[in-house]
């Protein structure tokens, strides 16, 4: 199998939220509406212009990265589609694509490595076109971002995080443990009883969170 990474300039809206800034979109395509992926430090202008043209059902905000549920698939909106010439040169598109600088990053695999030199040649008639990789494969990754480590954490207030992370390199958490609330409480200048609340509540997080997957 063999693989080719191609950058199309595209004009579609996603191209356009892009084009000016530092963010990435990753796209899941499901016919009716679109998952986007969204990274990068202008996420929420980028957001702003998805919900403007395609509009928005569903945001998860993970504080780094964003997750979106489009309320129509991206089919709907634009003329740039490569799903013809992925099947008439009996090609397969690997999930996601993303888009970045205006442009749109696809991943395309064939068996025989002459579909992806006719999949370049046709698309590169209507297209602007670069190709980014080409390589052979002898197996194929999935991606996803709904399961990576950050986005399961949960949301710490800045003093949770504070405190619980003060508690665990001072040894709190040990057996037998090296330090105590109190201790911690004169280190960052507040008293026993909020050291304990704060902890308490970090705590209640990571236990809520762990629960589902014991």
């Amino acid at each position: 199998m063999y693989k080719a990474v191609f950058r199309i300039t595209g004009s579609g809206p996603y191209a356009r939220a892009t084009a000016r800034n530092d963010t990435e979109i990753e796209l899941w395509c499901n016919d009716h509406c679109d998952l986007l992926h969204l990274t990068g430090e202008h996420t929420d202008d980028v957001l702003a212009r998805v919900e403007a043209e395609v509009g928005v059902r569903e945001r998860i905000d993970n504080g780094a990265d964003q997750v979106i549920i489009t309320n129509a698939c991206l089919k709907e909106h634009g003329t740039d589609y490569i799903e013809a010439y992925l099947a008439e040169h009996d090609c397969l598109l690997l999930p996601p694509l993303r888009y970045e600088k205006g442009a749109k990053i696809v991943r395309v695999l064939a068996l025989d490595s002459a579909n992806l030199t006719n999949f370049y040649r046709a698309i590169t008639a209507d297209q602007q076109v670069t190709v980014e990789s080409k390589q052979e494969l002898e197996s194929v990754a999935s991606d996803t971002p709904l399961m990576s480590i950050e986005s399961a954490l949960p949301t710490l207030s800045a003093r949770q995080r504070e405190v619980f992370l003060l508690a665990h390199e001072r040894g709190y958490y040990e057996i037998p443990r090296r330090t105590t609330t109190t201790e911690i409480a004169e280190e960052i200048g507040v008293g026993r009883r909020t050291v304990e609340h704060h902890l308490r509540r970090a705590e209640q997080k990571f236990a809520d969170m762990l629960v589902e997957y014991l």
